[in-house]
């Protein structure tokens, strides 16, 4: 058995899961969601917890098996709690500022970022002086705020000589020392 597969989730109070086929829907206080999962692996709700089970013990269906466990767990933790990801724009110079779903990012280069963000996401941005400013994406959905906070990475990553960039917060840069002094 798959160790992530057969552990249980627990539906918490406010939380209402539907499977229809091979769709899950689950809604809750933050929104709804929805997941299309495989025919292999079958799933049974009994006394306020979800329990899934595979058809056989082949390699695709043992790796589907903790695969969708894990997906419906995120899925109830969004729609309960939500999701975080914190982001720092370091350097002279660089700038983050949030209108509604406009995100606006200026990273040392000739012109400014304009990210268009989706609805689902609320940004905010929190600049302090004499410290980098910090970007919050705030959503249900964890692999949207995941995927734009990548995006948003992506644009300047943080170099290795003086840590410059858009990096997450609480991340470890691997910093180099750069070049001797002559002898």
């Amino acid at each position: 058995m798959s160790r992530i597969g057969k552990s249980p989730v627990t539906i918490p109070s406010g939380v209402e899961v539907k499977v229809d086929g091979n769709v899950v829907t689950v809604k809750g206080s933050k929104g709804e969601l929805t997941q299309e999962m495989d025919s292999c692996v079958t799933m049974s709700i009994e006394d306020g917890t979800i329990s899934f089970t595979r058809e056989s013990d082949a390699p695709d269906h043992r790796a589907k098996h903790g695969l969708y466990r894990a997906l419906v767990q995120n899925m109830i933790t969004g729609v309960s709690e939500g999701f975080k990801k914190e982001l720092e724009v370091i350097g002279v110079g660089y700038r983050a500022n949030a209108q509604g779903q406009q995100l606006e990012l200026s990273l040392g280069y000739s012109h400014p970022f304009i990210i268009e963000l989706p609805k689902e996401i609320k940004v905010s941005t929190v600049s302090e002086k004499g410290k980098a400013p910090i970007v919050t994406l705030e959503s249900h959905d964890k692999q949207l705020v995941g995927q734009v906070a990548a995006k948003i990475r992506s644009l300047r990553k943080p170099e290795p000589y003086k840590g410059k960039g858009v990096k997450y917060v609480g991340e470890e840069l691997r910093r180099k020392a750069g070049k001797a002094a002559a002898k």
